[in-house]
């Protein structure tokens, strides 16, 4: 059996000699290559390869400058740069136990499963290198989040978060993936339906080190769930909601300093209308920029047609006001909810349209395939 072992690392120097000596025990009768893809800024990189020279198997070190698309990133290049279809990812600071990959491989040996993972959760599996308390209650929390929002794709799955299991690359829709964060597995079978099987283990204690999580993994976390689920329209509606804040937020301001509604509004959807802009590029439509009109063809069209869209808004506030007395903040935000569906529209098929038009398809029919492709993919009905 052939095996590629994939280990992203992030500042692991005090690990990687003891990982490379447990792994290369266990990998009796296995040919095994390890791949370590680091983006460390200590001194990982150099005991990589001063570990590589004397290792009883292959060790390998792709170094990347710049960390895209995080410890999900990291997995799938070293993936693609595999020397074998049979992958195995693990963590880098021994907590996923070494001596397990053998049960991987037996089970995935079966030949009736595309992934085996290892999960915390499973039967005599354990979460005790969690830190502390806090941190087992929120890993329980998530899993129980996320199998909730992908009850088809995960209901085979204890546990969609571990950072260890085994595949065969050859299974991986490397097209589809958009890797954000660390919970590539999660990444991995919300976008393909997969035959998953599990074997439970230990979750030990760090060898050395210290825990990378933090508030901000969490925070991308989940704005990679809600990508998954819900495609498109959730990180446009994140950023919409927030644009909508900044602009009431703006739109008080300026009335608390004396400045009349009518005024007030237009520089708030103004300065949010820009804000948008620039996160949406970056956030929302980042993959469908390559074939979409040039920068500033897409910015004329989106604040264009945001423009337009608020001197139709902002008299109707006028009207809620003035008509149904409601207060002018009130007014500015239920206009505001009513334009999201429109704003998102517009700019699925028209700003980020592709330069050259497909195979020719009724109207209808091109609208409703695309809308329903920016909209939910990858999520389930």
């Amino acid at each position: 059996m052939q095996l590629s072992i994939i280990v992203p690392t992030y500042n692991e120097a005090p690990n990687v000699t003891e990982l490379v000596r447990r792994i290369a025990a266990a990998m009796t009768g296995v040919d095994a290559e390890i791949v370590f893809v680091d983006d460390s800024t200590d001194a990982t990189a150099d005991v990589v390869h001063e570990v590589a020279a004397s290792a009883p198997l292959p060790v390998r070190l792709i170094h990347r400058d710049v960390a895209t698309g995080g410890l999900g990133g990291a997995v799938v290049e070293g993936m693609r740069a595999a020397q074998n279809d049979l992958c195995l990812v693990m963590d880098g600071d021994l907590q996923h136990p070494p001596e397990d990959i053998p049960i991987l491989l037996r089970r995935f040996a079966a030949g009736d499963v595309d992934l085996v993972a290892a999960s915390r959760y499973l039967h005599d599996g354990s979460a005790q290198g969690l830190a502390d308390r806090t941190r087992v209650l929120v890993s329980r929390a998530s899993t129980m989040i996320t199998k909730a929002m992908f009850p088809i794709r995960l209901r085979d799955v204890s546990d969609p978060m571990t950072g260890f299991f085994l595949l065969d690359r050859r299974a991986v829709d490397y097209a589809g993936l958009k890797p954000r964060g660390f919970k590539i597995l999660l990444e991995i079978l919300a976008r393909k339906s997969l035959r998953v099987a599990e074997v439970p283990f230990r979750f030990a204690d760090r060898f050395a080190g210290e825990s990378k999580a933090s508030f901000r993994q969490g925070v991308n976390f989940l704005v990679q769930l809600t990508g998954l689920r819900f495609g498109k329209m959730s990180l446009f509606a994140i950023i919409g909601g927030l644009g909508a804040i900044a602009n009431l937020a703006i739109m008080w301001a300026l009335i608390e300093l004396g400045m009349h509604y009518i005024p007030a509004a237009i520089i708030g959807a103004e300065v949010t209308i820009i804000g948008n802009f620039i996160l949406q590029e970056r956030f929302v439509f980042q993959d469908m920029k390559g074939e979409a009109s040039g920068i500033w063809s897409r910015f004329a069209k989106s604040v264009g047609f945001n423009n337009g869209e608020a001197l139709v808004r902002i008299p109707v506030i006028a009207l809620l006001v003035n008509t149904w007395h409601l207060s002018s903040i009130i007014a500015a935000a239920i206009t505001l909810v009513l334009a999201f569906i429109v704003r998102f529209m517009f700019h699925s098929l028209v700003v980020y349209a592709p330069r050259k038009a497909g195979a020719k398809t009724s109207t209808a029919r091109e609208v409703a395939e695309q809308l329903d492709s920016q909209a939910v993919s990858p999520g389930e009905l």
